[in-house]
């Protein structure tokens, strides 16, 4: 009996062994390609997409974006509204927990947005929350931190008070800037809260390594308010920008995710992984910005010359295989109840486009026959980037007979050069709505926005319409002072927009609950792997 007992031990325990083996048990790992190196992982000094996918793994707002691209509650359990729009009050999840177990608080909350708005912060994205009373006045420098429209009414309410009705008030919450950060960590680590091994998070995940170039580490966060439904035990970023290496790992199954690939390889791809591969709209526009300090850009002839020159169809067509569409406007097409401000020469053919582009050079004084053109093109390392640029450099040779030459950064470098105010000649950007509304795109032509102004435009008219449109309560009438405003901007061309962009994604058929949308919002809690 007793030699019965130890074998059906040893069964059990043999058992046991294959089952702790067996794959149903194997850690749920996604491999996510990220198109580049983050420039940091302080929330108050992120500002581009790459950025933003690790930040909202790691952190949670007072609102998020599901799947479907619309706004839920995050942080924040519910809210409500006062009735002239101005006060929102804030209820916090009672299980919201910091990483290290700690609960998080309205009083985090408090200091995380006046941090964004401490001018001794110097955040460049200080301008989204400025929407919040006194924001503005305090980020400037004119009022103390304490006067800011923030209060802890007690450790788990959260009233804000907004300088006027700001329909996009929630969408802004979501926006990486707005993540919170923890008051105790910060206080007493300072600039390193951001280093793995420090950094204490209330989002889905937490920071396990960061090797910069080559991987991210981010492992499920046990004490996440909701971690019984977070799927994946541990996502891997890896920050490649280029993107035929990416498409390689991709179709050796080592990437799960690919953000951005070369648009020529759309069809061969589509061939071969149908469904994988997402070609999804998006409000996003890819633009050229003029630097309005220099001559001959502070010329606006020479300016508008140089964006009629450019033609938006063959680039849509040929380098971007019918993925993206011309853009004759700064905000795309689209957003419900506003009428972008379109260029006047979106309606000209490219010839005639290319004949009245001859007379206003020729007119400021440059191209063949006047004084020489030498034009530098810069843009982020992108091989579709790459193209564009190429095709314009050869549409102004062919055209005014200017001397072009191209210069190319990674992403990180090419954007912080932009926004600490770096001399250009052209400069290729792009934008992605932080929020569905046209302020969004126009604020940044702002004379005051020097940040994102790369070009440095400043016209008091513009400035003006765009002042009124925030003080004007009725929706119609704001949406004709932007747009009046943008027809002023298209008019002056101190961004010339060439495309209104899609986004494009390959995603394996082992990832479970991606969905498309137009914010290109895809939180990993919401994501599971198969085998």
């Amino acid at each position: 009996m007793a030699n019965k007992l130890i074998g059906f031990r040893a069964a059990l325990l043999a058992g046991a062994i294959l089952l702790g083996a067996s794959p149903a048990l194997a850690e749920a790992v996604l491999h996510r390609g990220n198109a580049g190196e983050p420039q940091t992982l302080d929330q108050a000094h992120t500002s581009i997409n790459i950025e933003a996918f690790i930040l909202k793994d790691l952190y949670e707002g007072l609102t998020i974006y599901d799947t479907a691209g619309k706004i839920i509650p995050g942080a924040a359990e519910s809210w409500t509204v006062s009735d002239d729009g101005t006060v929102y009050t804030f209820k916090l999840r009672e299980n919201g927990k910091w990483s290290d177990g700690s609960p998080v608080t309205a009083e985090d909350f408090v200091f995380s947005l006046a941090r964004v708005e401490d001018p001794k912060t110097a955040a460049g994205y200080a301008n989204i929350l400025y929407p919040i009373k006194n924001a503005e006045k305090v980020n400037k420098g004119e009022l103390g931190v304490d006067q800011l429209g923030l209060k802890a009414v007690d450790a788990k309410t959260l009233e804000i008070t907004l300088e006027r009705p700001t329909p996009f008030f929630l969408e802004l919450l979501a926006h990486q800037t707005a993540l919170p950060v923890s008051k105790a960590s910060v206080e007493k680590n300072g600039a390193d809260f951001v280093k793995p091994g420090t950094m204490i998070s209330n989002g889905a995940f937490k920071l396990i390594s960061h090797v910069p170039n080559d991987n991210l580490v981010v492992e499920k966060n046990p004490e996440y308010w909701d971690a019984a439904a977070v799927k994946l035990d541990k996502v891997i970023f890896y920050p490649i920008d280029d993107q035929a290496a990416s498409v390689r790992r991709f179709e050796a199954k080592e990437m799960d995710l690919v953000y951005n690939f070369s648009a020529d390889q759309i069809d061969r791809l589509k061939k071969s992984y149908g469904e994988q591969v997402r070609v999804s709209p998006s409000l996003a526009t890819y633009y050229y910005a003029f630097d309005t300090r220099q001559e001959p850009y502070s010329d606006v002839r020479v300016r508008q010359a140089l964006s009629m020159a450019v033609d938006r169809d063959f680039l849509a067509k040929e380098i971007y295989s019918g993925s993206q569409l011309p853009a004759y406007s700064m905000v795309p097409p689209g957003l419900q109840g506003y009428e972008p401000g379109f260029a006047d020469f979106g309606t000209l053919s490219q010839l005639d486009r290319e004949d009245k582009a001859l007379e206003l050079m020729k007119e400021a004084g440059y191209g063949e026959g006047g004084k020489p053109l030498k034009i530098e093109i810069r843009y982020n390392t992108n091989p579709n980037h790459e193209r564009v640029a190429t095709a314009i450099a050869d549409m102004w040779k062919n055209t005014f007979a200017a001397d072009v030459s191209l210069v190319n950064l990674d992403v990180s470098s090419h954007y912080a050069y932009l926004q600490e105010g770096g001399a250009f000649n052209v400069a290729r950007a792009g934008w992605q709505a932080d929020y569905a509304d046209a302020e969004n795109f126009l604020a940044l032509s702002l004379s005051a926005n020097k940040t994102f102004n790369y070009g440095h435009f400043e016209n008091a008219d513009f400035d003006g319409l765009m002042k009124k449109s925030y003080d004007e309560k009725d929706p119609a009438a704001r949406a004709k002072l932007m747009h009046d405003a943008e027809v002023i901007l298209m008019k002056e061309q101190p961004v010339a927009p060439l495309l209104t962009q899609a986004d494009l994604w390959l995603v394996s058929d082992k990832v479970k609950g991606w969905a498309d949308n137009v914010n290109n919002e895809h939180l990993s809690r919401f994501l599971s792997v198969s085998e």
